[in-house]
Formats: structure tokens, C-alpha cells, sequence
């Protein structure tokens, strides 16, 4: 999202959406200055909307899925898209993963911050998933501080299959950002496809999504 678009959220909608869904936000201080990658448990669409929410008006991006739906929403998801600036995702296209890593890491560099669901599709059951390595694997490009999020109550308005219900129930939960120096200075040397390097993107992913899990607990 531009930096135009994402004023006007902030001015027009931020408010709104604050006073329907969010009851809380914690460690709002813990948002850096300069661009960061935010890493948020994924239970509910309304995820989007408590991630744009601590984002704006910052230049912002997410990445999005497209598989999933046909017809009409395809359509209308695609506009919205466009008008959200948001990274095309096929999950069962590799080369739609590599396309939208590529672009994700050129937006990070750009300046942009980053909107990223490290378990790769919504909780049916509203626990936290196991995390992926694209979020490790974007960290390690580009150097950008990983800002850790927890979410509840998103699930409880809009569960996969749900219908939407309009509570101020929502919580978050943001913790301090991780910069991960050690990592990128073992990452220098090692090659992308060794097992050395796979490693790191293993601990890197489960010390991300242990803290996500963790900032979560902590709103129950």
C-alpha cells in the first residue's frame, strides 16, 4: 500500500476499525522506526485488518494467496488487491512462490514494511501452525528486523466458513523486534542450498513463531 493510500486509512478507516473490532493493542512502542517485517499468527481474513492497522500510514505491503477462490470474488479479490498493492501468491505454483519471495524482497529494500503469515493459510482450529521458511528466507535477504505479532479474537468474529460478527473483542499483542545479527552473520557463509544454511532457516522460523505464540498466550 502507498504511502497516499495508507495515510487515508489511517485518517478515514484506522478509526473505525478501532471502535468495531479492536479492544486492545499492546507494545505499540516496540514498532521500529525504519521498515520491519511484521509476523503475525493467520486464524481469520479480519488478520488483514489488525495487521493494517498497526502498519498504517506506513508504505506497506502483504502477500497474498489468489489459489483459492474463482468467478466473481476472484475478480473482486483481485481488484482489491491491486488497489492494496498486494503480492500475488499461488501456493501450488513454484514458481508464483518464487515470484512473490523476489518481490517481497525488492519491496523491503524499496522501503517498503512487509505483511507476512508465516504459517502459510488460516488455523481452522485457532491455535497457532507450524511456521514455513519463507519468512526466514526473506529475513535473510534483506537484513529487515522480523516484528513479532500475536492476535486474538479475530477467530471468534471470522473463522474459516464463518459469518462475520461485529464485536470489539480483538487483542494484540506486539513484541520487540528481532534482529537476528547472529544469523545473518553465519548466513555470509554459507551457500543458499547447503544444509548449513537450512538449518538457520529452521531456527529462524521456530524462535519467530515461538514468539508470536508466546504474545498470544499472553492476551488470554
Amino acid at each position: 500500500m502507498n504511502k497516499a493510500a495508507s495515510l487515508f486509512c489511517k485518517i478515514f478507516l484506522i478509526p473505525i476499525i478501532g471502535k468495531a473490532f479492536i479492544k486492545e493493542t499492546r507494545g505499540w512502542e516496540n514498532v521500529p522506526k525504519e521498515n520491519f517485517i511484521l509476523a503475525a499468527n493467520h486464524q481469520s481474513h479480519l488478520d488483514e485488518i489488525a495487521t493494517g492497522y498497526i502498519c498504517a500510514p506506513r508504505r506497506f505491503r502483504f502477500i497474498g494467496m489468489t489459489d483459492k477462490y474463482k468467478g466473481f470474488t476472484k475478480l473482486l479479490l483481485y481488484v482489491l488487491y491491486f488497489l492494496a498493492g498486494v503480492i500475488h501468491l499461488d501456493r501450488g505454483s513454484k514458481d508464483s512462490k518464487k515470484k512473490a519471495a523476489k518481490e517481497a524482497i525488492e519491496s523491503l529494500k524499496d522501503g517498503n514494511s512487509l505483511i507476512i503469515y508465516p504459517e502459510g493459510t488460516r488455523s481452522r482450529t485457532g491455535k497457532v501452525g507450524q511456521g514455513k521458511w519463507g519468512l526466514a528466507n526473506i529475513f535473510l535477504e534483506t537484513g529487515v528486523p522480523i516484528l513479532p505479532v500475536g492476535i486474538e479474537g479475530t477467530f471468534d468474529l471470522l473463522p474459516p466458513g464463518g459469518k462475520l460478527k461485529i464485536k470489539r473483542i480483538v487483542k494484540i499483542n506486539i513484541g520487540k523486534p528481532l534482529y537476528f545479527k547472529e544469523y545473518i552473520n553465519r548466513a555470509k557463509f554459507l551457500k543458499k542450498n547447503s544444509k548449513g544454511y537450512r538449518q538457520l532457516l529452521v531456527e529462524i522460523t521456530q524462535k519467530a513463531m515461538q514468539r508470536i505464540i508466546f504474545l498470544k498466550s499472553e492476551l488470554s
